[in-house]
C-alpha cells in the first residue's frame, strides 16, 4: 500500500475555502449585471432629483437627499457650481451627472456606450 504524502494533497479545509471563494465569485458574476443596472438607475435618478432640488428649488445640496427614495442611502452627491451640475455616484459601480439649463430644467448628461 502506497503512503500519501500530506504535503502534496490539499487539506479538506483548503478545499472548502477554495469552494467558498468560487461560490462567492460565481454569485458576484451572476448578480453583476442587475446590480450595475440598479446602480446606474439610482445614480441617474439621484443626479436628476438633486439637480432640480439644488438649482430649481434653490435648496442646499445636503438637504436634497431628503427627496431620495428609501434604499438610496449609498448614493453620494457632489456639485459643480460653475456648470450648475450635480453628480450622483453609487460607489465603485456608477456615476451620473445632471446639469441645469434655463428654460429646460435639469437634464441628464448623455449616456456613454
Amino acid at each position: 500500500m502506497a503512503t500519501v504524502n500530506p504535503t502534496t494533497r490539499p487539506s479538506l479545509r483548503r478545499r472548502m475555502l477554495l469552494l467558498g471563494v468560487a461560490l462567492v465569485l460565481g454569485l458576484a458574476a451572476w448578480f453583476w449585471g442587475p446590480l450595475g443596472a440598479y446602480a446606474q438607475t439610482g445614480a441617474a435618478y439621484g443626479a436628476r432629483v438633486a439637480c432640480s432640488c439644488r438649482y430649481v428649488g434653490g435648496r442646499d445640496l445636503g438637504d436634497c437627499k431628503k427627496d431620495f427614495e428609501p434604499g438610496m442611502e449609498l448614493v453620494m452627491l457632489s456639485e459643480d457650481a460653475a456648470t450648475k451640475s450635480v453628480t450622483a455616484s453609487f460607489p465603485l459601480l456608477a456615476s451620473e451627472t445632471a446639469s441645469y439649463h434655463p428654460g429646460l430644467g435639469c437634464q441628464l448628461e448623455p449616456w456613454r456606450d
